[in-house]
């Protein structure tokens, strides 16, 4: 039998994870097997088992995927604009969009994997920390800019604004309502940089 060429294993490796993907979305990963990705993907269980040890790995090398091109888009979003200001709303809507635009793997994420017993100290975890860290580096940026106090709890505000977009998007990512990326950004901007203190007359 002739052996494939790395690139067409490669495509048969992103073949499968495309078709975990559809299945993962569409019911969970409780619902999810390796013969619904199989058949999706149009191959053998078998050839499903020469890529990845079990339903796991699958689902890990998914939302590993998607976490590398999340941090990319984030990165870049970033990357662009000039100044403390104009930095964070880009990562705010981009995390917003996010939401919108990939729902299915935003709610197997927050749902079933950040709260399993092996997500602490996972791969999974280390990338999302990775993530998270590029709203830290905007954070310094903003202290050498005299635009942040340097005396900031960055952990604090790690967790109001992730934790915060996700309770508003929640209902967006259920599909029980349809997300203004934008508006809802520049809201959370304004309160995060504002706060609540009535501006003196």
């Amino acid at each position: 039998m002739p052996r494939l060429s790395a690139a067409r294993l490669r495509d048969r490796y992103e073949t499968i994870l495309d078709a975990a993907e559809q299945v993962l979305g569409r019911g969970g990963f409780a619902e999810a097997s390796v013969g619904d990705v199989a058949r999706q993907a149009g191959v053998s269980d078998g050839l499903i088992y020469r890529y990845f040890d079990n339903k796991q790995a699958l689902r890990d090398a998914v939302l590993a995927r998607f976490y590398g091109r999340v941090l990319e888009g984030a990165q870049i979003a970033v990357g662009r604009q000039e100044g403390f200001r104009e930095r964070l709303l880009a990562l705010i809507e981009t995390h917003l969009r996010l939401f919108r635009d990939d729902r299915a793997l935003c709610r197997l994420f927050i749902a079933e994997v950040r709260v399993a017993a092996d997500y602490p100290g996972s791969s999974l975890q280390e990338l999302n920390r990775r993530y998270t860290g590029v709203l830290e580096k905007v954070l310094r940026q903003g202290v050498a800019e005299g635009a942040v106090s340097p005396g900031f709890d960055a952990r604090l505000v790690r967790d109001m604004l992730y934790g915060g977009m996700e309770h508003v998007a929640w209902r967006s990512v259920n599909g029980r309502a349809t997300l203004d990326v934008s508006g809802t950004a520049r809201k959370i901007l304004a309160l995060l940089l504002g706060g609540l203190a009535a501006t003196p007359a």
